[in-house]
């Protein structure tokens, strides 16, 4: 035992700085979540207010996305140019929840849509500042994992699991107003925490010999690395350069299909729930729980097994399962088995940490990384978060709830498509592929 603790390594001040950091960020992009997801849980007790169709509802989804993708491009561009995140990411917490709180004030379809928009408008700056400053921060035997735990584990354990219990608690309570006002106290808590912990620069950095850890990441093939002109002291990397590497193009393509997938899901699924399959709102509630189960476990699990078969073999596989779990909704009966059948085939959230961070980080130069996760977000925002459940939501009045789930899992089917054309970039893979070459 004595020899086990003497050869034991001690934790250095850039691991306790990673996971203090990791904390702190899976709590701020959780309650992103438990904002974004409410409005999905309390629709059905906000009919007698609004009478939102289905058309409305996506379309409230749907701006938030929009809003969303243009921020998270402006973000990632001007946080790359300024060469600060810390600041964006302290206004973006405080803003999304005071515009969050704004929705229980409103009384019409028109000032509860522009309070979704300003939402929207503060959160996507979020994500781009806060995987940015995970990746550099992330020993690499821990990269995919840690990026995985902020971006999936904490929406679904936030979002996924705390927001339907929550919210529709709070409904039931006090009514869908207060269920908004309440999400501004953790925002604030979470600004603050970001202000006093946060660096700019991670302990890491400032442990290299150059300063910089990484700068063009190991995933990046030789064919990929030679069309980013930028020398190792450039700071400033053109988008266009960005926008030529194949991993990048095809992560913008893969964003909106995921996209469509997850939020037009997520809208519509508590709806179909109640008005399809005449559930109470607590049998609803329960089976979106277990989303959020799924949620918390995929969304470690994924990228932490990508760490080691390799981003694109977990892309495939799992992205393949989820397929299947719109499908579940429409066709199984018993909330049970639904609800066990969605912690099984609801994987494809531990994907989006791939897509939208992990395989961009170990492709693109650090000077281009707050650009290229904000266009790739933003694109699929845009397309899928945006357009997604307007389509989905007018397809639904015409056809019924049943065309959303089938539209889900069609964006779902064309990622599987897209992701066989991705290059692998996991580095203890491609050490794996170097030393049997």
């Amino acid at each position: 035992m004595t020899n086990l603790l003497t050869r034991a390594k001690p934790a250095t001040t850039s691991d306790r700085y990673e996971n203090r950091l990791l904390v702190i960020l899976f709590l701020a992009f959780g309650f992103v979540f438990f904002d974004r997801q409410a409005l999905a849980f309390l629709a059905p007790y906000m009919d007698d207010d609004f009478g939102l169709s289905n058309s409305q509802l996506g379309f409230l989804s749907g701006v938030l996305a929009l809003t969303w993708a243009l921020a998270g491009m402006f973000a990632g561009s001007l946080s790359d140019r300024l060469g600060r995140r810390k600041p964006i990411l302290i206004a973006a917490v405080v803003l999304f929840s005071l515009f969050s709180s704004a929705s229980g004030l409103m009384t019409g379809f028109i000032g509860l849509l522009a309070a979704r928009a300003l939402m929207g408008t503060a959160e996507g700056a979020v994500l781009p500042m806060a995987q940015s400053l995970m990746v550099e921060a992330s020993r690499e035997s821990r990269r995919g994992l840690n990026m995985g735990l902020l971006q999936g584990s904490s929406a679904g354990l936030l979002g996924g699991i705390v927001a339907p219990v929550v919210v529709v608690w709070l409904a039931d309570s006090f009514g869908w107003r207060t269920a908004f006002f309440v999400t501004i106290v953790p925002g604030l808590i979470i600004a603050g925490l970001i202000a006093k912990y946060v660096l700019e620069r991670a302990p890491r950095l400032r442990e290299t010999p150059s300063g910089v850890a990484e700068e063009v990441s190991a995933g990046v093939s030789a064919q990929d690395s030679a069309k980013v002109k930028v020398a190792p002291a450039a700071p400033k990397v053109p988008i266009r350069d960005v926008l030529r590497l194949r991993n990048v193009v095809l992560c913008m393509l893969i964003a909106p299909c995921y996209l469509t997938w997850f939020v037009t899901l997520i809208t519509f699924t508590p709806k179909y729930l109640t008005d399809e399959k005449g559930w109470g709102s607590g049998t609803m509630s329960a089976v979106m729980t277990c989303l959020g189960v799924a949620w918390v476990l995929w969304g470690f699990a994924t990228p932490g097994i990508s760490d080691r078969i390799g981003r694109r073999k977990a892309l495939i596989g799992f992205t393949s399962v989820a397929v299947f779990c719109p499908i579940a909704v429409v066709y199984v009966e018993s909330p049970v088995l639904l609800g066990t059948l969605m912690i099984f085939t609801y994987t494809g959230l531990g994907c989006f940490t791939l897509f939208m961070a992990t395989i961009p980080a170990e492709t693109v130069p650090r000077a281009a990384l707050a650009t290229a996760l904000g266009v790739i977000m933003g694109v699929g925002e845009l397309a899928g978060g945006f357009l997604g459940p307007l389509v989905a939501g007018r397809a639904s009045d015409i056809w019924g709830l049943e065309a959303a789930m089938f539209i889900a899992a069609g964006g779902a089917a064309l990622v599987v498509a897209l992701s066989f054309g991705l290059r692998e970039t996991a580095p203890a893979v491609l050490r794996r592929k170097e030393v049997h070459a």
